[in-house]
């Protein structure tokens, strides 16, 4: 104890010196720990850009200027697409009393019918072109606007189908609205166009179900999309051998001399009269050898055409009237 108190100069310089040797440690522990953690974040992040550097779009002058053309380009584009499709955008649909709607429904309706029976084709007893719930109800006037656009566009669907002649039309449905219910039409983030579906089905000859799909792909101010179409035949079973019809011989000759009298002007009146020169002892010239006959052909066309491709085909098709959206901006 002694020693202490003779040597306090000693004693306090011990005593600082471990103080600071213990202050020194515990400093370069938390430095070592941050030092390696810093170490670690760097060799991680060197290691993630020798990775972007390996990457195509490595951002370098040149990948920037070639992304920026990219961009460029696909904004041209899009907008080009766009301004060809302003001709089917209609712009702001207005709506009109239901009374109105009902007056230009009915002479739709009309028109399509009469349409329908001067081509001699049948179509359903309560037909109304789709439009069969507001035979006696109205249509709520905030519906009319988008009812109206609708129904322009069925009209000129059925008249494409009326110009093709098709020997029935059996089916024509047209899915309810949300605005018929009062509600509303909220198009996705990335739509463009709405789709009004339409559903028909119809018989008759293979020549009206192609005029009628060539035509309404093709409407004016409408832009419709075929969805599905499903076509067969009306008749299902395969030919049979009992279907086909050949004419009798005794048949066949009379058509023959029925078609030789046709030709006659004079009625068989000088079929006996001969028109040959007569020779130096007025006797007629010789009769002319007769013809050969000619070959039997081997042609079965005739045989086929009897058996296949005279029967209608039942066609249903799925088709979208697409009533596109207001232009939208891109960035």
């Amino acid at each position: 104890m002694s020693w202490i108190k003779d040597n306090k100069f000693l004693v306090g310089l011990l005593g600082g010196t471990l103080v600071g040797v213990i202050l020194l440690y515990v400093v370069g522990s938390k430095g070592a720990k941050r030092y390696e953690s810093a170490r670690e974040n760097y060799e991680n992040a060197v290691a993630e850009a020798k990775g972007y550097e390996k990457s195509p779009l490595y951002p370098t002058s040149a990948n920037r200027d070639g992304k920026k053309k990219a961009l460029d380009d696909y904004r041209k584009a899009a907008e080009s697409l766009q301004a060809a499709f302003a001709p089917y955008r209609p712009g702001k649909l207005n709506n009109v009393s239901s009374q109105e709607f009902t007056d230009n429904l009915k002479k739709v309706n009309g028109e399509v019918t009469a349409a329908f029976e001067a081509a001699g084709t049948t179509i359903p007893e309560q037909f109304f072109s789709g439009f069969e719930n507001y035979k006696t109800t109205l249509a709520r006037r905030d519906s009319t606007g988008i009812l109206t656009y609708q129904l322009e566009g069925i009209r000129k669907v059925l008249l494409n189908l009326a110009k093709a002649k098709p020997s029935e039309l059996k089916n024509l449905h047209r899915p309810e609205l949300p605005e018929e219910k009062g509600g509303k039409f909220n198009p996705g983030g990335n739509e463009v166009a709405r789709k009004l579906p339409l559903e028909i089905a119809f018989e008759g000859s293979e020549e009206s179900a192609r005029k009628f799909i060539s035509s309404v792909v093709a409407l004016d101010e409408q832009f419709v999309v075929i969805r599905n179409l499903r076509v067969r035949s009306s008749k299902q079973d395969p030919p049979k051998s009992s279907d086909v019809r050949f004419d009798s011989p005794a048949a066949a000759t009379k058509k023959k001399e029925a078609a030789s009298k046709a030709s006659d002007i004079f009625g068989g009146a000088f079929a006996d009269f001969d028109d040959g020169d007569a020779g130096e002892d007025g006797g007629a010239d010789e009769a002319p050898a007769p013809e050969p006959e000619p070959a039997p052909t081997t042609d079965s066309s005739r045989i086929l055409a009897q058996v296949l491709g005279g029967e209608d085909v039942q066609v249903f098709v799925r088709l979208d009237l697409m009533l596109f959206l207001p232009e939208k901006k891109l960035p």
